[in-house]
């Protein structure tokens, strides 16, 4: 079993990855024997989309120039850590009601025809199918459905729409709501740790990911 943790915070000892910190120790105690991929999105050199990256991310694979496939490397490598994981579990601070920087960048570079996303006869098909995703937020205040700040989340909407869009749709979100300094913080962390270590002892009943042939 394959475990790959992403962590998206501009800080340290942000609350995102604590949270994403107590998951993998969750899960190592269920899989001893399991691989544990980091990836560190505040420490990974993520370029923007350039021209040159669009010409290359759309040209036969087959084809590419060794300048294309430098262009294409870090996305092909981060695809790779997706491709290989069984489950996926994502750090995601709420950075002005959305995802941190750090984090759309990746979403770039992983969201790629002929990778994630194939064509079909009846549209777009997402790539990575039977796989488990647990996203754990940090936000500074509350955003629950059914309250009259739910429709300030731009968070949580647009990375199931996404993550479904190259086939992952498995995904559990856990939030760490009302962050900001305040006596709702602590309790609400305290909630956070407790159902994503449920989450975590429930991935490890998934079956493995099945082997793909791109």
């Amino acid at each position: 079993m394959k475990l790959l943790r992403i962590d998206s915070s501009a800080r340290k000892n942000s609350v995102s990855r604590q949270l994403t910190q107590k998951f993998v120790e969750t899960w190592r105690k269920q899989n001893p024997t399991g691989e544990v991929i980091d990836r560190d999105l505040a420490t990974t050199h993520l370029p923007h989309i350039t021209d040159e990256w669009m010409l290359a991310a759309h040209s036969d694979l087959a084809k590419l120039t060794p300048a294309q496939r430098e262009t294409l490397s870090i996305s092909d490598a981060l695809v790779d850590e997706l491709l290989a994981a069984d489950t996926i579990v994502i750090g995601a601070p709420m950075y002005n009601l959305t995802i941190s920087a750090p984090l759309k960048a990746w979403i770039d570079q992983i969201v790629r025809v002929g990778r994630t996303v194939l064509w079909g006869p009846t549209g777009t098909e997402g790539v990575l199918q039977g796989k488990k995703v647990v996203v754990l937020t940090s936000r500074g205040g509350s955003f629950r459905p059914g309250t009259p700040t739910a429709q300030y989340d731009h968070q949580e909407p647009y990375l199931r729409h996404i993550l479904g869009f190259i086939g992952l749709n498995d995904v559990t979100f856990i939030h760490a709501e009302n962050q900001k300094p305040g006596e709702l913080a602590e309790p609400s962390r305290a909630a956070a740790f407790e159902q994503l270590q449920q989450a975590a002892a429930a991935a490890n009943t998934s079956a493995a990911a099945p082997e793909l042939h791109l």
